[in-house]
């Protein structure tokens, strides 16, 4: 082959490497041959999905022989009504992370910037390069946002801001004050992504109220998913929330169709299962604890953590040890890509799940 088709893609996506997914455990099967494997690498939600949506898509697999409704009428309404919001305010997507891209692609051009702190979601500078504009990456301040710093980093040239909240990997976490001090800052004109797929982990009390901020920061749109507490990581489905003229710019650009018929009728399921996503925030408690303190037990430092994981500093190498876990059979997420090197990120699974990493995990470090 004589034509070099890597030198004819956009000089962004040339200098990009593959997003690299945490390791399903077929691939580890295949592999090694081991069985009973135990994954804690995706933040996926361990109790699996919902009776109620389990029934719901034996109703629905009559029908998939048609297009799903592009629009996802009944989906917006549900959220809509659940969030105290108008549905013309709801862009859908493909999980979160396609609202992220749908955003980065309707307003971000080659002269403009893009701001995200270090040790934020990998998808940030992706979506960014992959346009070919300028990523301007803030240092981490306690491995988590530095907002006046990414305040002081915004120029003429800045079009976006992503900030996560909870932060994926390291699960730090930005208080009401804090978000709307930095927002205030920020000019109208630049948008600000606050990204919440973890919203749902965050006590009641320290929640933002971000979806009512909308109505005074023009500038603000929200990111959430149905992947992590409400269980549908497989069917991939998220949203936006924003002003109507700025979901109507997505739209614009949203492929037809990029959600499927089972994701919206799941999706509208779970939201209105408050018995699931109760279970689902109560094993995320009980199961952070388990972690923690069997972390402090072993002097090992972690971040503390609003999500459904915790990253910890393993004292060494981290992709070494995610490498002898794997012998285990046990995957968890090595994170050296977001510049911790030393660091493994680690979800919250079941009592049994939690118990056999932190029983491999000693194993080898050779702790006990």
């Amino acid at each position: 082959m004589s034509c070099d088709f890597l030198a004819l893609a956009n000089s962004g996506v040339q200098s990009l490497q593959p997003y690299q997914a945490g390791k399903p455990t077929s691939e580890l099967e295949r592999e090694l041959g081991i069985r009973n494997i135990v994954k804690l690498a995706s933040n996926e939600n361990p109790l699996g999905i919902s009776n109620r949506v389990k029934q719901l898509l034996c109703d629905e697999l009559d029908d998939l022989a048609r297009y799903p409704d592009s629009n996802g009428f009944y989906l917006k309404t549900a959220l809509a009504q659940k969030l105290t919001t108008k549905a013309e305010q709801i862009t859908l997507g493909n999980g979160s992370n396609d609202v992220i891209e749908l955003i980065a692609r309707a307003f971000v051009a080659e002269q403009h910037e893009v701001i995200f702190s270090e040790h934020a979601f990998v998808v940030y500078p992706l979506v960014t390069k992959a346009i070919g504009a300028t990523a301007v990456q803030v240092p981490a301040k306690d491995y988590g946002h530095d907002l006046d710093a990414m305040a002081a980093a915004i120029t003429d040239r800045t079009r976006l801001i992503f900030i996560a909240n909870p932060n994926n990997p390291t699960g730090t976490f930005l208080t009401s004050s804090e978000l709307k001090h930095f927002l205030d800052k920020v000019p109208e004109h630049v948008l600000v992504v606050l990204d919440e797929a973890y919203y749902e982990y965050v006590g009641k009390a320290d929640r933002a109220p971000s979806i009512a901020w909308l109505n005074h920061y023009p500038n603000l749109i929200v990111s959430r998913t149905f992947s992590k507490a409400y269980g549908l990581a497989g069917l991939r489905v998220g949203y936006a929330v924003s002003n109507a003229e700025i979901a109507d710019v997505l739209n614009r650009v949203r492929q037809p169709f990029n959600c499927n018929s089972l994701a919206l009728a799941a999706a509208e399921q779970v939201l209105d299962d408050a018995d699931y996503l109760t279970a689902s925030v109560e094993i995320n408690r009980v199961g952070m604890i388990q972690l923690t303190e069997r972390f402090d037990e072993l002097g090992l430092d972690y971040i503390p953590s609003k999500a459904n994981f915790v990253t910890v500093d393993v004292g060494r190498n981290g992709a070494e040890v995610y490498q002898a876990l794997l012998q285990e059979g046990v995957i968890v997420r090595p994170i050296g890509g977001y510049g911790l090197p030393n660091h493994l990120r680690v979800s919250v699974g079941l009592e049994n799940e939690n118990q056999r990493f932190l029983e491999a995990l000693c194993k080898v470090l050779a702790l006990k």
